[in-house]
Order: C-alpha cells, then sequence, then structure tokens
C-alpha cells in the first residue's frame, strides 16, 4: 500500500482546507480547531465541486458553491442538496508529516 506523505502539519493552517491529489485521487486535507488533522474527498458528491475551496466550520467542511457540509470524521454530508458521502482517508501524523494512503478509506460511521 503507497502511503504518501502529504504536507507538513505546521504548514496546514487551522480550519482552512488544503488541497493534495495523489495517484490522480483528489483529497482535502484539514487542520481543525482541535489539532486533529482530517482527509475527505476533495469532490462534492452534489456537483463535481472542490470541496477545499469551501469553509471549514467546526467538524465539517462547506461546499462553497450549493451549501452542503460534509462530516470530516465520515465524510457523511449534514444538509442537502448534497446525499452522498464523499471518502474519508486515514491519516497518519509521523514526525510532524501528514501521511496519506489514497487507496485506503475509513469506514464509514452514520
Amino acid at each position: 500500500m503507497p502511503r504518501y506523505k502529504v504536507i507538513a502539519v505546521s504548514d496546514l493552517m487551522q480550519d482552512q482546507a488544503t488541497r493534495v491529489v495523489l495517484d490522480d485521487v483528489p483529497i482535502a486535507v484539514v487542520l481543525d480547531a482541535q489539532g486533529d488533522v482530517h482527509a475527505i474527498g476533495d469532490t462534492c458528491s452534489h456537483g463535481q465541486i472542490s470541496l477545499s475551496e469551501g469553509f471549514v466550520e467546526g467538524d465539517t467542511l462547506e461546499c462553497w458553491a450549493h451549501g452542503s457540509a460534509f462530516s470530516l470524521r465520515t465524510g457523511v454530508p449534514q444538509n442537502l442538496p448534497a446525499y452522498e458521502p464523499v471518502p474519508v482517508y486515514a491519516v497518519e501524523i509521523e514526525d510532524g508529516d501528514v501521511y496519506i494512503d489514497p487507496n485506503v478509506t475509513k469506514e464509514i460511521e452514520q
């Protein structure tokens, strides 16, 4: 399983998404207000919009185009118009760096 070093934790801005592409998979990486790092699919399931251009509020990432907010922990949309979840990827922090395997998603807990 390829695991990629994507960014240093110190380079992430709190409550802002950073877009990375690993093996042609767009991923939004977020450092939340509690200091946790999350990685979710960067494409809104409603409108093919980059979520990393949206807004982080609490534990959600909101699509700027239509307002659907996705849980950073589960990928499940919290409101319409989106109703399909986005993938959530396992994050490992090692020596201050963020590692992600784009082929491994976390189980969705609804």
